[in-house]
C-alpha cells in the first residue's frame, strides 16, 4: 500500500468517524456555552434508556419524527412507501397512514390540535396536513403547500422541519450544499387572512462557520427554552443552540457516550418532548431515547 492510498484512506476514516466534528465542537465552543444562566437542555447529561430498538412494523425507510402533545404520542414519517406512523413513547407502532401524491416526505412537525406540517425533500416543499384518531389516508395535495425552490442538488434538500408555537414561526432545514436553516414567519396570518405575507430568513449559529457537523438530517424546537435541537447523521451529533445562535450543549451518539453501545447508524429523526426527553429514529427503523439529567 502507498503512502498516498493511506493517507487517503485516513482521511477518509477521519471524515466518516465523525471525529473532526466533535473535535471542532469543543475547540469552537467558547467557555462561557451551557452557563447556568442560560436555559439550556444539558445534552451531555443525557443517557439513553432506549436503543437500538427495532420499530416492529415497519421494515426501513423511517425519517423524520415529531412528538404531540394533544395525543401525548409520536408521529413519524416514512419515506418509502410514503406514509406516516404513530408510535408510543417507547418506540411500539401503533397505527400506519398511507399518504397520497406524497414523493418523498422528510419529515414531521406538530403544529396544533390535528394539524402537522410534512416536508417533502424532492420539490422542497411543505404540506399542511390533518391527522385526527380516525384518519385513514394523508392527501397531500388536499391542504395549503408551500414550495421553496432555494436550489439544492439531488437528494441534499429539505430533511428536517419544526413549529414554534410561541412565535408562529416554522424552521426549516437543508441537508447539505449547502448546510441552511431557514425560518418562515407570517404563515398563521397569511393562512387566516387568504393573504401572501411570508418572512424567508436564513438562521445561522453565531460561530466562525455557522455550523460544526458535515450535514443537517433533522431539526426540533423545544418550545420550553426556545432552544433549537440540530441532528447530523454523518457527524452523529446532536447540537443544542440557543435563541441568539450560541451552540450551548452537544450530545455525542457514537458508541462509549450518551450511554450507547453502538453509534447510532444513520440518525434521520430527531422530537423532543417538554420535559426534554429526547427521542431519535435511525435508518431503516430504528428507534432511541434518551432521558435528561437529574434536575437539582
Amino acid at each position: 500500500m502507498t503512502v498516498v492510498t493511506l493517507a487517503v484512506l485516513s482521511l477518509g476514516w477521519l471524515w466518516q468517524s465523525a471525529l473532526p466534528s466533535v473535535a471542532y465542537y469543543w475547540l469552537l465552543t467558547r467557555p462561557e456555552a451551557g452557563d447556568a444562566n442560560r436555559p439550556s437542555l444539558d445534552l451531555p447529561g443525557y443517557v439513553a434508556d432506549i436503543q437500538h430498538r427495532p420499530i416492529a412494523g415497519l421494515k426501513d425507510n423511517v425519517s423524520g419524527v415529531a412528538y404531540s402533545p394533544e395525543t401525548g404520542t409520536l408521529f413519524a414519517v416514512i419515506n418509502r412507501r410514503p406514509e406516516v406512523a404513530e408510535l408510543s413513547l417507547d418506540g411500539k407502532l401503533l397505527r400506519r397512514i398511507p399518504i397520497d401524491g406524497g414523493n418523498d416526505p422528510e419529515d414531521i412537525t406538530h403544529v396544533a390540535g390535528n394539524q402537522f406540517i410534512i416536508v417533502e425533500e424532492g420539490d422542497q416543499s411543505l404540506h399542511w396536513v390533518r391527522i385526527g384518531p380516525d384518519t385513514e389516508t394523508i392527501a397531500l395535495g388536499m391542504g395549503p403547500r408551500l414550495r421553496l425552490n432555494y436550489g439544492a442538488f439531488d437528494n441534499f434538500g429539505f430533511e428536517g422541519v419544526s413549529w414554534d408555537a410561541k412565535n408562529e414561526r416554522l424552521f426549516v432545514v437543508q441537508e447539505m450544499l449547502p448546510l441552511r436553516v431557514l425560518t418562515i414567519d407570517g404563515l398563521e396570518q397569511s393562512m387566516a387572512l387568504n393573504t401572501l405575507d411570508l418572512d424567508v430568513q436564513q438562521w445561522k449559529s453565531d460561530e466562525f462557520s455557522s455550523f460544526f457537523t458535515q450535514d443537517l438530517s433533522a431539526v426540533s424546537l423545544h418550545q420550553p427554552t426556545g432552544n433549537l435541537l440540530l441532528l447530523s447523521q454523518m457527524s452523529a451529533m446532536l447540537v443544542e443552540y440557543a435563541p441568539d445562535g450560541e451552540a450551548i450543549g452537544m450530545m455525542a451518539l457514537q458508541a462509549g457516550m450518551s450511554g450507547l453501545t453502538h453509534t447510532v447508524p444513520q440518525a434521520e429523526g430527531v422530537a423532543v418532548a417538554p420535559d426534554g426527553t429526547i427521542f431519535i429514529v435511525s435508518e431503516p427503523n430504528l428507534f432511541y431515547r434518551f432521558r435528561p439529567p437529574p434536575r437539582t
